[in-house]
């Protein structure tokens, strides 16, 4: 058995190539921009109002004081829409404006209009009165304020959610470049796995499949479920496998018949083709029995979870998404940190993931509890888990207080840190 950390150093070095595809950006949510999204133009596009008001030119209202008022004729009105006027303006004249209108170059400030007096009254407004002096610029949003043409938007490898959708259609940008979403087949094995709805005391639920089914749209992959392959089927795997090599397969998953006893051959089947890199057991819990395989001139790969939900669950977590994130080219997932509300004891070689549930103190704080019926076939504590606590190889105890890694369940880290 190796370590947790060297089988993601495996990982980490056996990429396979995914391709990159244009896509319209309504289309990009929980997609991977695959270049750097530059700005093609300013924003705000041209100078103007960041307030309801009036517009006028500041230096006329230089010598105005307390004692010594001044009439602005009102000569029209601009709203948010209208074409720039390039109308010429005369001293002491105004126009009433808009949030969001471009302001005519004449003018170079803005009064809110809750500080506006209006003569003769203000049903039959035909002047504001100031008896002030006004700065330049006041309540002026600036053309390329927010965005210069040129400005860096979005970095390579970000996972894009609704608020770069929102900039991207603010700014104009119809098409960007997304790596394709890798193409996962997935088989479940084992002679007792069954989709029927009522079962016998001998048989299981195809529940994995339907799990990390689940999970395409949160963790990046497009799923496609190859059935069930029975204890005798090993021939058929290993066809299945060939016929990779010539389709749009990218990773091969199966769930089960990966460890050691009389009809786990997956790891003897897989062991056939030649590979580049290949882990087989991990000083981890659950989980334990993973395999991970790169065929060799290919850019293909093979996962071999363990057939029980909670492991399977675990070891998508963090053996196949980690590896996903590194095809994408996303930057490796950081863990958020949280303190410990009971003590947990594991063997000191092994890295622990256990079922947890977040929550947060009076004062904000985060903190977690490691919760009961942490074996791998209970799913109760995993319904009221809302959070994977990892806890690493080189520590047996872990006490109250202290601080530990923490990882979603059902969505990446990264979208929301």
């Amino acid at each position: 058995m190796i370590s947790y950390n060297k089988s993601k150093n495996i990982l980490k070095k056996s990429t396979i190539k995914i391709g990159e595809e244009l896509i319209d950006t309504n289309k990009c949510l929980n997609r991977v921009n695959s270049k750097n999204i530059y700005v093609h133009l300013y924003y705000p596009s041209g100078n103007n109002a960041a307030f309801d008001g009036y517009a006028i030119k500041s230096s006329d209202t230089n010598r105005l004081n307390k004692r010594k008022y001044q009439k602005f004729k009102i000569i029209g009105s601009i709203a948010a829409g209208n074409k720039p006027m390039k109308r010429k303006i005369k001293k002491f004249q105004t126009m009433e404006i808009m949030t969001g209108a471009i302001i005519p170059r004449s003018f170079d400030t803005i009064i809110p209009i809750e500080q506006i007096n209006f003569h003769p009254n203000k049903k039959n407004a035909k002047y504001i009165l100031l008896n002030k002096r006004i700065p330049k610029f006041e309540h002026v949003r600036f053309k390329g304020s927010d965005y210069k043409k040129g400005d860096l938007l979005i970095l390579k490898g970000t996972i894009l959610q609704p608020n770069h959708i929102l900039a991207l259609k603010t700014l104009g940008i119809k098409k960007i470049k997304v790596k394709k979403k890798p193409n996962i087949l997935f088989f479940s094995t084992g002679n007792e796995i069954t989709n029927k709805d009522k079962i016998l005391e001998w048989e299981v639920r195809n529940s994995n499949c339907h799990y990390i089914n689940s999970l395409n749209q949160n963790f990046l992959f497009n799923f496609k479920d190859g059935g069930i392959l029975r204890d005798n089927q090993s021939n058929l795997f290993k066809s299945h496998i060939n016929k990779m090599f010539k389709s749009k397969i990218d990773i091969i998953i199966t769930s089960g018949a990966v460890s050691a006893g009389k009809f786990d051959f997956v790891p003897s089947v897989v062991k056939k083709f030649e590979l580049s890199d290949y882990f087989k057991s991990v000083l981890i819990r659950p989980g334990k029995p993973i395999l991970f395989a790169k065929i060799r001139g290919k850019s293909k790969a093979i996962f071999g979870l363990p057939g029980n939900p909670i492991s399977s669950a675990a070891c998508f977590r963090f053996f196949v998404y980690p590896y996903l994130i590194n095809l994408l080219g996303i930057k490796e997932e950081i863990s958020f940190k949280a303190k410990l509300k009971n003590e947990f004891k594991k063997k000191k070689d092994f890295t622990r993931f256990v079922k947890s549930k977040l929550s947060t103190t009076k004062n904000g704080k985060l903190e977690v509890q490691i919760l009961k019926g942490q074996e791998s076939f209970r799913i109760k504590s995993f319904i009221q888990s809302n959070i994977w606590v990892m806890l690493p190889s080189g520590k047996e105890r872990f006490k109250k207080g202290e601080t530990v890694d923490c990882f979603f369940p059902n969505h990446p880290n990264k979208i929301f840190l």
